[in-house]
């Protein structure tokens, strides 16, 4: 059996379903929860600690401390400024070193799995845990995208892959052609949010989801769930498509049904990456 499983975890359903799948699967698990990015109700009933995002010197005391031998890192984290991250004097040393300015998410994350090695840490990807929640190249449910809907993913595609390449996001909303918005900071909600606010006439846009190239899939897989299908209707698009092998989609068949009544599809596609 593994050692104990540490769990660096943010915002989202990805860390209590960690958690559960650790449980069902006998490995003990620690959760390590962040202040203003961690749903308490993920924490609940688990051996865990609460620290700051910016005290990377406590962090690794705490996690040694309970006798963890490999990290996960689950859930979403709003990336601070400086100025609101507050930095111990390890982490610090450590953004001199790395330049967090001049990284983007992808290159930053990156350098945090780096560092968590050089601490004798293994680290691991979610996937390795939760494969069922890796995307499969089909259709989740009923509904299937038409010749203008798969134009418009082929469009997204290439668009999300130069956004990509310059580690700035890994969403790309298209309607008839037209690139509505792109990810950015912000996320994925409030990215269909902005482009619900700019969606034309005429059939809805297509939200496209794909790892960046190079990815460090141990940080952060683009991740899709019922909420993102929630949003994605309210903004009036017509359908999703995320990268099969390359993505998580929260729920699996079960998020067909979900779609169905919302009137979107989902598909799982192959970007040829």
């Amino acid at each position: 059996m593994a050692g104990r499983l540490g769990i660096l975890a943010g915002d989202g359903e990805l860390p209590a379903r960690l958690v559960e799948a650790c449980r069902l699967d006998g490995r003990e698990v620690f959760v390590l929860a962040f202040e203003g990015q961690t749903d308490p109700e993920t924490v609940a009933g688990t051996v865990h600690a609460w620290i700051r995002l910016g005290a990377a010197g406590s962090a690794f005391e705490i996690l040694k401390g309970a006798g963890v031998s490999e990290l996960v890192m689950a859930g979403a984290i709003t990336r601070p400024s400086l100025a609101e991250l507050k930095p111990d004097l390890r982490t610090a040393r450590w953004l001199a070193k790395v330049g967090m300015s001049s990284l983007g998410d992808d290159g930053l994350l990156s350098a945090v799995v780096r560092s968590l090695e050089e601490e004798g840490f293994g680290v691991i990807g979610v996937d390795e845990i939760l494969k069922h929640l890796l995307a499969e190249t089909k259709v989740y449910g009923r509904l299937e995208p038409d010749a203008e809907a798969v134009a418009d993913i082929e469009r997204g595609i290439a668009v999300a892959k130069v956004l990509g390449a310059a580690d700035v996001g890994q969403g790309v909303v298209v309607q008839q052609g037209i690139v509505l918005a792109v990810e950015a900071a912000e996320g994925t909600d409030a990215l269909l949010r902005r482009a619900g606010e700019l969606r034309r006439a005429g059939p809805g846009g297509v939200l496209v989801k794909i790892k960046k190239p190079g990815q460090e899939h141990r940080a952060d897989l683009p991740t899709i769930g019922q909420r993102t299908v929630e949003v994605a209707a309210a903004a009036g698009l017509r359908g999703i498509a995320v990268e099969a092998g390359g993505a998580l989609v929260i729920g699996g068949d079960a998020l067909g049904p979900v779609a169905d009544s919302a009137g979107l599809f989902v598909v799982g596609i192959q970007t040829d990456s």
